[in-house]
């Protein structure tokens, strides 16, 4: 793991060529000016009331529950023949593998799918989209070394 502040720009999300046989090519999602990670767990409530003291006021106490990875983010729209591929799962709504670099940490890589997709546009300037990504199955995580 790096050590020290790490530059936003890099953290980023390959989609892959779904190439089978042989191995599988991630590539970079391009245009993306903004990007986030977001990494929780449900909370699943575990308080009792205290059997000796049914009085007492409880203390509240949890256990993770399920985790929910997502990945967001906007930019400018490039075409090209990564962003066609990526553009039809979007409108197909299929699952499909990518790989998020978390900078100074490692990659999160497994099935994702896109939960939230928008185009957008000004009489002059670019065209830009903003995506969210939410993980459809384990993800394997492979620290950085």
């Amino acid at each position: 793991m790096a050590d020290g502040q790490q530059i936003g720009r890099l953290l980023l999300i390959k989609i892959g060529n779904g190439a089978t046989p042989g191995p599988e090519v991630f590539n970079n999602l391009c245009g993306l000016e903004t990007t986030s990670f977001n990494m929780s767990a449900n909370e699943v409530d575990t308080t009792t009331v205290d059997c000796t003291n049914p009085a007492a006021t409880p203390q509240k106490t949890a256990e993770p529950g399920i985790k929910n990875r997502t990945f967001s983010g906007n930019g400018k729209y490039i075409a090209g023949a990564n962003t066609s591929k990526f553009i039809r799962h979007v409108t197909d709504a299929t699952k499909f593998n990518a790989q998020v670099i978390v900078p100074g940490l490692g990659s999160f890589t497994g099935a994702w799918f896109v939960s939230d997709f928008e185009f957008g546009g000004e009489m002059e300037g670019n065209m830009t989209f903003s995506a969210t990504f939410v993980a459809a199955g384990v993800l394997e995580f492979e620290a950085e070394v």
